[in-house]
């Protein structure tokens, strides 16, 4: 149930709150006073779309709050498997603040995204109006509402059905993705086989181009090389630097003792001494040891090209090269079991088929008889609705060679409102006002099959007056028995039957205009009644007229037990 909205620098609205009682809450004002903007504070708060423009002139930001009482444990087990925990007494207190360039959604304290709100939003509140309205002309909407019927029953069956689909078009976007003729495979298969045997052949190594690429700079510069260690070495050895160094030591060597500095330079002279003669050992050993083939220069650069042509086709790196010689070969082994593969997968698709068409044929079964049942609980509450000689009937047409996530059914709906006149689907001969009455007529035949306990009715007069609206009064004060409804109206007969009225009116200031709404006391009710009769002076004669409609309307709600 909706208890209260708070609306805050909402385009003409600088700051309203409203509290709604159980039943019938009718909504009426003059025409271009907000009404629209009052149901439009709704849906913000549930989480439409919004951008700045609808924040009031001269405000940094817009404000909604909506306070719901839960009404039901199914409600409340949903809110809690969504993650939101209602509040003491099942209190939920939505807030929605709308900046210029985003939004900040909480449900009973936590932050929240719009997808969030929106998923709590129907949970709690059906809203309809013309767009409503339109999207019952669309067959998928048609076929969801049949489903939305069948409830409990159709629920399983269609989850059965979408997981059968999925299962079987797993298997054959499997089957069209390898479908191929066999020159394609063996061709494919050769192509294969050359390139493995060629990374095979190959015999690469990990760390092998390295090695090589090191041994390729030192022969391509062994004679530079071989100069400059040799012209070290001379420079070096006994006939140079160690030769000086050699005979250096030994004169400090005959004055060692007879003074400490003296004898600690002495001390760093004979160790370069060590460190040059160890030198020159290395760097002979070295310059020994060199040699220069030219032909295994040319061993490793016919190797690294083969190592390079590796790396352009199949990967830069020896891991990768490796990765491409394995899924090769995977593929090589596919292609070869190819026939075997396909006989499996062959019979794996008509397996899931069959379990698929068997999940169809029993959502079929029984959309048929929800539909039955749907379209001669739509006719009664037609009829009610003062289409005197209406004819409903839902069909549900299986396409067995089309089946889809939700089964197989082309489902629609279709009506006929004239004697003689054949049914025809509803979205060629419906006018708005037919419409409103039918969507009336399909909320009535749902009470007591969904969880939600309020409605907001907006534009259900639209195209109705006279005896017709006041059977849609009727109707609407039979439901609100059960449920919370509001309603925004501009008919006299529907507004009478209210159990809570509220006036919307706009007032003009010098610089400013704002909408404002507020609870009616009953004699304020019965002035407002006489203004929808289109009283254009609100006489004693124009006030009773109200007061016996008032009248009339509670001898209607007294008739339903109200």
């Amino acid at each position: 149930m909706l208890l209260s909205l708070h609306v805050k620098n909402l385009a003409l609205i600088e700051e309203e709150e409203v509290v709604f009682t159980d039943g019938l809450n009718i909504l009426t004002g003059e025409t271009g006073a907000g009404k629209s903007i009052i149901i439009g504070s709704v849906n913000l708060g549930l989480g439409a779309r919004a951008d700045k423009s609808i924040i009031r002139t001269g405000s940094d930001y817009a404000l909604i709050e909506l306070t719901f009482r839960a009404d039901n444990e199914v409600q409340l087990k949903k809110l809690e498997e969504s993650g939101l925990f209602p509040e003491e007494d099942n209190i939920i207190l939505i807030k929605r603040k709308i900046l210029p360039q985003r939004s900040i959604c909480s449900i009973c304290g936590e932050t929240v995204t719009l997808k969030q709100l929106r998923e709590a939003g129907e949970l709690l509140i059906d809203i309809y109006g013309q767009r409503e309205n339109q999207r019952l002309l669309r067959r998928e909407a048609q076929r969801k509402t049949l489903d939305e019927y069948g409830g409990d029953v159709i629920t399983p069956l269609l989850s059965q059905a979408a997981d059968s689909f999925r299962a079987w078009k797993k298997l054959t976007d499997e089957w069209d993705k390898d479908d191929m003729d066999e020159s394609a495979r063996l061709r494919e298969m050769d192509l294969l086989t050359y390139e493995a045997d060629e990374i095979e052949a190959a015999s690469l190594k990990e760390g092998e181009e390295e090695e090589l690429e090191k041994e390729q700079r030192i022969l391509g510069s062994f004679r530079k090389i071989s100069e400059c260690a040799g012209s070290a070495y001379q420079l070096t050895s006994e006939g140079g630097a160690a030769g000086s160094v050699g005979r250096a030591c030994r004169e400090l060597s005959r004055v060692a003792g007879i003074d400490e500095d003296l004898d600690s330079i002495y001390g760093q002279l004979t160790e370069i001494d060590d460190l040059l003669s160890d030198f020159n050992r290395s760097l002979a050993d070295y310059v020994e040891g060199m040699s220069y083939d030219p032909g295994r220069l040319n061993e490793i650069e016919d190797r690294l090209d083969v190592i390079r042509r590796c790396q352009d086709k199949y990967g830069r790196t020896y891991g990768e090269i490796m990765d491409a010689l394995e899924k090769r070969r995977d593929r090589i082994d596919f292609l070869q079991a190819y026939e075997a593969r396909r006989s499996a997968l062959s019979s794996e698709i008509a397996c899931e088929r069959s379990k698929l068409e068997e999940a169809c044929e029993k959502l079929t079964a029984e959309r048929q008889k929800a539909a039955d049942e749907f379209a001669a609980g739509m006719k009664a509450a037609l009829l009610e609705l003062n289409f005197l000689r209406v004819e409903f009937a839902i069909r549900v047409e299986p396409d067995r060679n089309h089946p889809g996530p939700e089964g197989w059914d082309h489902v629609s709906m279709h009506i006929s409102m004239n004697p003689g006149e054949p049914l025809r689907p509803l979205e060629q001969i419906a006018s708005g006002g037919e419409l409103s009455r039918i969507m009336l007529a399909l909320k009535t035949v749902f009470a007591g099959k969904d969880d939600i306990y309020t409605f907001i009715f907006d534009e259900i007069d639209t195209g109705i007056s006279g005896q017709t609206a006041w059977k849609v009064s009727g109707r609407m004060g039979r439901l609100a028995k059960d449920h919370q409804i509001l309603c925004i109206t501009h008919l006299p007969q529907i507004a009478a039957m209210q159990d809570s009225h509220y006036l919307i009116a706009k007032e003009a200031g010098d610089d400013s205009t704002a909408t404002h709404i507020r609870r009616l006391q009953p004699e304020e009710s019965d002035r407002e009644l006489a203004r929808l009769l289109g009283a254009g002076e609100i006489s004693r004669a124009a006030l009773d007229n109200a007061r016996e409609m008032k009248k009339t309307a509670a001898l209607e709600k007294e008739a339903a037990g109200r």
